[in-house]
């Protein structure tokens, strides 16, 4: 494949002090009035004139106001724009624009023209078919003629309008595009958090233990809870999880249990244990707020 040539197209003020501007030689007027200006580039090596062998077709520039994608998608452009009512066709006025428009796609290119030609012998197929007398028996009405070509022709304009909707539609790559970004993230374990029923619970099945081991015996014994307290943060200095009923000693008494109870609340509610358990109605445990689980 070859390389693009980049051409210098003079501006209008520079086409405007040579004479004959718009003339087939006005490219090298220029040039001789600057022959140091660039006139193009080929392979990275800069031109600073024409060569004397360069042809331009006449065809090389062409202006399309109208494109139409299939005859189907002309006859309906010339229906819409003289206002017609497409299930009442003049055919004979229709006929005339259309060949017009045929005539002048077959100059200019042959291969484009050939489908639009087939629909132009159909269009004059269903004019002389209205032409032409149509015996009919009494009573009934004959066929129209052009009723295939009203079928096409309202299935094609449904067809389009769908896809015009389509094309509105925002579209990637053409209206946004996709934006990827990047986050570093680290995942951390989130246990459940303990419901106060659970708590309670537990809290009733010690109760039932220390009743069945109770003593009946009277005395005075005087309990402090941050003694406790330091006590609970002695068995979990491991940094591992205990089960909740371990940190308690059922055999020592309701006394104790209940200051011992105090003693965790009082470390949850400082931050210093958290309290946690794998799922509802789970075993509940108990470790230090910033040691790693295991």
């Amino acid at each position: 494949m070859s390389d693009p040539v980049q051409l210098t197209i003079p501006t209008p003020a520079q086409a405007a002090g040579a004479p004959g501007a718009l003339a087939a030689s006005a490219p090298s007027a220029l040039v001789a009035s600057a022959p140091s200006a660039l006139v193009a580039k080929v392979r990275g090596e800069p031109f600073t004139e024409l060569p004397q062998d360069l042809y331009i077709p006449p065809d090389a520039l062409e202006v399309f106001f109208e494109t139409f994608e299939g005859p189907l998608d002309l006859l309906l452009y010339l229906i819409r724009k003289a206002n017609l009512d497409i299930l009442d066709i003049p055919m004979a006025r229709l006929t005339e624009q259309y060949m017009e428009y045929v005539e002048v796609m077959r100059t200019k290119n042959l291969e484009l023209a050939a489908e639009y030609l087939v629909m132009a012998a159909m269009l004059m197929e269903i004019k002389s078919r209205m032409l032409l007398p149509r015996p009919t028996m009494p009573g009934e009405e004959g066929a129209d003629p052009r009723a295939e070509l009203v079928r096409r022709l309202l299935e094609y304009e449904k067809m389009k309008l769908a896809g015009q909707k389509l094309d509105a539609l925002p579209q990637l790559g053409r209206d946004f595009f996709p934006v990827e970004v990047w986050i570093e993230q680290t995942l951390a374990q989130r246990l459940p958090q303990v419901n106060v029923v659970d708590l309670q619970e537990a809290w009733r099945a010690l109760l039932v233990r220390a009743k069945m081991t109770q003593h009946h015996r009277v005395s005075r014994e005087e309990l402090s809870v941050r003694e406790h307290m330091s006590l609970i943060l002695r068995r979990l200095r491991s940094g591992g999880f205990a089960e909740f009923g371990e940190l308690f000693e059922p055999g020592r008494g309701v006394p104790v249990l209940v200051v011992n109870f105090l003693a965790v609340l009082e470390l949850v509610r400082e931050g210093l244990i958290d309290v946690t358990q794998s799922e509802s109605f789970a075993p509940i445990y108990v470790k230090l707020a910033h040691a790693q689980s295991e």
